[in-house]
């Protein structure tokens, strides 16, 4: 009698993108219960993002009522159905980027907060929202330019919402080459306002992808 091979456990088997995203909004889910803090989200998070089983995901949701790990597939286009953008959460950096006669720069791995407010005299701000995180899903940075200038960098897959004012200056946005609207659902949204007097504020708009925007010219 030929032996039946032997069943791998379910725990070792590899977890998908879709497995991981799924135990991601279990996480989130509970986060907005009130059962885990903001700081035991990130936390968790990060074991999710790293899990290569099935069995690394089920230590993050053992505390959660009525949370599992499902073994069951999900096409494609469902598990990308409401699903939080993993950029979105974490400890808001500063509130504020002040350029007085000087040169502010908030750039790198930092998280936006809900409400950034920038500031420029006579001076310079930079800040760059490429390798930013967001505190919230809708966040608004509001910069005011007195004879001065700001410039906001934002990858082309965020949704970016420019409501300033110029007066005898410009607050105005530019596409740079190869910038796109691939903002996908569930994007962070970025609401930026605010005032140019004399001065000039630039929202510059950069395609996400590595490659395309090593070949595109350098920002002016």
């Amino acid at each position: 009698m030929t032996e039946q091979p032997q069943r791998p456990d379910p725990k070792q088997l590899r977890a998908s993108d879709a497995d991981r995203e799924r135990v991601a909004q279990l996480l989130h889910n509970a986060m907005s219960e009130g059962r885990i803090t903001m700081a035991e989200l990130e936390e968790r998070l990060g074991t999710v993002y790293a899990a290569k089983t099935l069995g690394e995901l089920e230590p993050v949701l053992v505390d959660l009522p009525g949370a599992s790990v499902s073994h069951t597939q999900v096409s494609p286009a469902a598990a990308g159905e409401n699903l939080p953008d993993r950029r979105i959460g974490g400890t808001p950096g500063s509130t504020f980027s002040i350029g007085v006669l000087s040169g502010a720069t908030r750039k790198g791995n930092w998280v936006l907060p809900t409400q950034h407010n920038s500031f420029a005299f006579w001076g310079g701000v930079e800040i760059d929202l490429r390798n930013a995180r967001f505190a919230e899903k809708h966040c608004t940075i509001t910069a005011v330019a007195i004879m001065g200038g700001i410039d906001i960098v934002v990858p082309d897959d965020i949704v970016v919402d420019v409501t300033g004012i110029g007066f005898m200056g410009a607050f105005e946005t530019k596409d740079k080459q190869g910038a796109a609207d691939s903002a996908p659902e569930g994007a962070p949204v970025v609401k930026i306002n605010g005032l140019a007097l004399m001065g000039g504020v630039e929202v510059k708009r950069v395609p996400r992808d590595r490659k395309r925007r090593e070949g595109q010219t350098q920002l002016e």
